[in-house]
C-alpha cells in the first residue's frame, strides 16, 4: 500500500509541474505576441483607423433589439466584465492545456474584437492568451459602449460581409436600424459561424430554429 501511495503522489506531483509548466510556457508566449503587436500598433490608431471609415456606423444607427440579442447569445455580462469572463475563460483554458490544443473558445465580446483587429484565427493556445492580454488593453483605451460599436462594425458575417450594416445590406437590402424580428434571430446566429449560418445557408425557420437549438444545448 505504502508503494501504491508513493507512486500515486508521484504521479499528481508530474502532472502538476508538467500543468504548471504548460501555463508558464504558453503564458509568456501568449504575452510576447500581444506585446509585439501593442508596440507596433496601439490600440488607438487600429480604432481610429476603423472609424474613418465611410461605412462606419455609430451604436444609435443599429437596431437596438439586435444589439440586446447579440449581447445575450454572445456575451450577456459584456457590461459587468472587465475584458473576460474569469469563469468561462478559466475553464475553456485549463480544457485547452489539458489537451495540448484548442479545444475550447469562452471568448467575451472584447476578446472577440482582440482578435479581429490583430490576431489571425489560427487555434493556438498562446494566440488565445495574447488575446486575453489584448483585451485587457481595450478595456483600458476605450469606453464599453466604443468597444461594442467598434465590434459591431468588423465583425464578420459571411459572404465577405464586414460588420452589422454590411451584412444587413447584402442579406436582407435593410438598414441595420430596420432589421425585423426573423432578421434579427438570423443575423445573431451568423455570428456564431459566418460561413455555415449566414441567411443564405438557413434559407427558411426551421432550418434556423434547429441551428439555434444545437447552439443552445
Amino acid at each position: 500500500m505504502k508503494l501504491i501511495k508513493k507512486c500515486f503522489q508521484l504521479i499528481m506531483k508530474t502532472a502538476f509541474l508538467l500543468v504548471l509548466a504548460n501555463v508558464i510556457y504558453f503564458g509568456l508566449s501568449g504575452w510576447i505576441m500581444y506585446r509585439q503587436c501593442i508596440v507596433e500598433t496601439p490600440v488607438e490608431m487600429v480604432v481610429q483607423e476603423i472609424q474613418s471609415r465611410e461605412d462606419y456606423i455609430s451604436l444609435n444607427q443599429i437596431s437596438s433589439d439586435y444589439i440586446d440579442a447579440l449581447l445575450e447569445s454572445e456575451d450577456n455580462v459584456f457590461y459587468q466584465h472587465h475584458g473576460f469572463n474569469p469563469i468561462s475563460t478559466l475553464r475553456a483554458l485549463m480544457t485547452n492545456i489539458a489537451e495540448g490544443y484548442f479545444a475550447e473558445g469562452g471568448s467575451t465580446i472584447t476578446q472577440q474584437l482582440a482578435k479581429n483587429l490583430y490576431f489571425d484565427f489560427e487555434k493556438k493556445i498562446e494566440r488565445k492568451v495574447a488575446e486575453l492580454f489584448m483585451a485587457w488593453e481595450i478595456e483600458n483605451a476605450l469606453e464599453k459602449d466604443e468597444i461594442l460599436e467598434v465590434y459591431l462594425n468588423v465583425i464578420y458575417y459571411g459572404e465577405n460581409c464586414y460588420g452589422i450594416e454590411d451584412a444587413a445590406q447584402h442579406y436582407y437590402g435593410v438598414s441595420a436600424m430596420d432589421l425585423n424580428d426573423e432578421q434579427i434571430e438570423a443575423l445573431v446566429v451568423t455570428v456564431k459561424s459566418p460561413n455555415n449560418y449566414n441567411p443564405n445557408v438557413l434559407t427558411d425557420s426551421a432550418s434556423l430554429a434547429r441551428v439555434i437549438e444545437y447552439i443552445n444545448r
